[in-house]
């Protein structure tokens, strides 16, 4: 995408948020009595109706919420307006985008002049009486059918979607979104992460640096190390990084040699023969994904890999099935209807700081897969469901009310409530750190603890008391009652079911407080199953410079080695999540690799553990509008 489109969306992007950002403040202040100076009306005003003050309700928890995550009154209710204008505009966008690929019939590009709103009103003529002849009940709609696949954007009952625009700001928004000059850059899959770079202002960007050198919470770490990785840097670390593995993996005769452009062969060259895998054995990860540009691409080589792995009458069984995947998928037919689906749930894995990236990489990853089933020739009627993806924002688990407590009292045997309690401790830096933060040590740690007091009490038991003489629990010591022998064999999948079936029984209930809570929890349980896994893959572009200053002494703490810039933290964190030869691939400030302070991380961290095996010096301008000389090594 050339430099003027993407000024042309960096106009729109700022222009649309500027105006939702107003309309919803409106309401806020004008309709709810939810101030922008945080004061909040402790009664709802006699102008509501029943449906209003029910809505009301939702919004004051959704702003109390962001509050008890650690903003002030005012942040938080700046903090959700923020968030409100970002999901409209991004659900917008992706309709464009989707009108585009033939996804959805024309819904928003002539607003109520569309193809597609016309055929719902001669279906359903009564919605001609709502003030908006029924559009916003229209767009749900789609909004309900898209969120079976894509939840993460489309749920209808987030609470970032609480708001409408009123007739007049809709009008002006699609006014924005529908601009001829604009109407190239929906069909381009890169056009959502522009979306997503423009939506926070370069001023802004400035204004936070000047205010303080380090950020100082985790949107300022989201927001200054917003930069899109150009597609050539893409190819490179993910041609050198899984092409080249799968090349090893198929001792060099894959198509993979010819069409990854950008991985280095010598003539000649020998190496040290790779067991091969199954495809759905081969994990892809990026520890700061954002719009996902690096998962993008890996889903383009995975699908030549399965249909390789498919005719391969060696390729091995799979750790998820038992089978190989000719087992599985007896004709190559039968796999390609798979496959999308396949590469999502298995493959692909992405964990970002800011929600945002959440709703945007997934949608990106979906449009993906249905791009495939296109190209396979698979009618949109034919296609499997896409009902997983590995997409997670690290965030604190918010304890509102004390749900927390509640939560964990119900866990038997009680350890497992006792665990829990301290991964919502552990979590409390995730929105700084993300996956820095190592949870999966946090969960040994306390499970080791809890073996150690189990042996104690045993041998302690083991010396016979009469019933009722039993040694009581000492202050501070874990709560092992109904733990037996073969707890610890499976404590950690415990955890994870136990955690599964509080989102479900949480996930159902209308109430927000704790349907917020639930989803805080799904997220602090993905993440910490995407900690405890390990990659054949780990690729980024991370964030660079100084950490955030409330996280300060944690991450410095974590990373002693490697504490004087976030990026070399997060490639040391990327070396240990690998698994046995598996690879890295990065773009980072080029300074790691010359400048003293970063002696231990070269000698005690890369050499030590992970040689580059590729190195590209690409200097300045790289990075979008960010000032920094970069480098792109595997």
């Amino acid at each position: 995408m050339d430099k003027e489109a993407r000024n042309r969306i960096q106009r729109a992007t700022q222009a649309a948020r500027s105006l939702l950002e107003q309309e919803y403040a409106e309401q806020l202040e004008g309709v709810f009595d939810i101030r922008l100076d945080g004061a909040i009306a402790g009664e709802p005003g006699e102008h509501l109706d029943a449906r209003q003050r029910v809505q009301r309700t939702k919004l004051v928890t959704a702003v109390e919420h962001l509050g008890g995550a650690g903003l002030s009154k005012a942040d938080a209710v700046a903090a959700y307006l923020r968030e409100a204008a970002f999901t409209t505009l991004n659900r917008f966008v992706a309709l464009k985008m989707l009108e585009a690929r033939e996804l959805v019939q024309e819904c928003v590009s002539r607003g109520e002049q569309s193809a597609g709103f016309k055929e719902f009103t001669g279906l359903a003529p009564g919605l001609v009486q709502l003030p908006d002849h029924g559009y916003r009940a229209y767009i749900e709609c789609i909004f309900d059918e898209l969120s079976t696949e894509v939840k993460v954007l489309f749920e209808r009952r987030d609470a970032r979607a609480l708001l409408w625009p009123k007739r007049a700001a809709l009008d002006s928004f699609l006014e924005l979104l529908n601009a001829t000059d604009l109407s190239a850059v929906w069909a381009e899959d890169e056009t959502i992460g522009w979306v997503y770079q423009f939506f926070n202002g370069e001023a802004e960007r400035k204004q936070m640096r000047a205010e303080s050198q380090a950020p100082r919470n985790s949107r300022e770490m989201a927001v200054r190390n917003q930069f899109f990785t150009p597609r050539y840097v893409v190819q490179f670390l993910t041609d050198n990084t899984l092409g080249r593995i799968w090349y090893e993996m198929r001792g060099t005769q894959t198509a993979l040699a010819e069409s990854c452009e950008y991985m280095v062969r010598k003539p000649g060259e020998t190496f040290a023969a790779r067991t091969k895998k199954d495809p759905r054995d081969l994990r892809v990860l990026d520890p700061a994904c954002g719009s996902g540009h690096f998962l993008l691409y890996a889903f383009d080589l995975l699908l030549p890999i399965y249909q390789e792995a498919h005719g391969d009458l060696e390729s091995p069984k799979s750790e998820a099935t038992g089978k190989t995947l000719a087992q599985d998928y007896p004709t190559l037919e039968v796999l390609q209807r798979a496959v999308p689906g396949l590469v999502l749930a298995h493959n692909l894995h992405g964990v970002d700081i800011d929600a945002r990236c959440a709703q945007i990489a997934q949608l990106a990853l979906w449009m993906r897969a249905q791009r495939a089933y296109r190209d396979l020739g698979i009618a949109r009627a034919e296609r499997a469901p896409i009902r997983k993806s590995n997409i997670v924002v690290a965030e604190p688990i918010c304890d509102q009310g004390g749900l927390v407590a509640e939560f964990a009292a119900t866990l038997k045997p009680r350890v497992l409530g006792q665990v829990f309690t301290q991964l919502v401790e552990t979590s409390r830096l995730a929105g700084d750190m993300g996956l820095l933060l190592r949870l999966e040590q946090a969960l040994e740690g306390r499970l080791e603890e809890a073996r150690r007091q189990f042996g104690a009490r045993e041998r302690e038991l083991s010396k016979g008391y009469l019933p009722g003489f039993e040694p009581v629990q000492k202050q501070g010591e874990l709560d092992l009652s109904g733990v037996t022998g073969d707890f610890f064999t499976d404590a950690a999948d415990r955890i994870m079911k136990a955690l599964r079936r509080f989102v479900t029984e949480y996930g159902g209930n209308n109430g927000t407080r704790q349907r917020l809570f639930a989803e805080d929890a799904t997220q602090g349980m993905g993440l910490l199953a995407i900690a405890e896994k390990k990659y054949d893959v780990v690729l980024m572009n991370p964030p660079f410079g100084a950490g955030s200053t409330r996280a300060k002494k944690e991450f410095e703490k974590a990373y002693p080695r490697t504490k004087n810039d976030v990026y070399a933290a997060f490639v040391e964190r990327g070396i240990e999540l690998l698994s046995s030869r598996g690879r890295v691939g990065a773009i980072t400030s080029r300074t790691g690799f010359f400048l003293s302070s970063f002696q231990k991380w070269r000698e005690e961290v890369i050499l030590r553990h992970a040689p580059p095996t590729v190195f590209a010096d690409l200097g300045a301008g790289v990075l979008d509008s960010a000032m920094v000389e970069t480098a792109a090594y595997c």
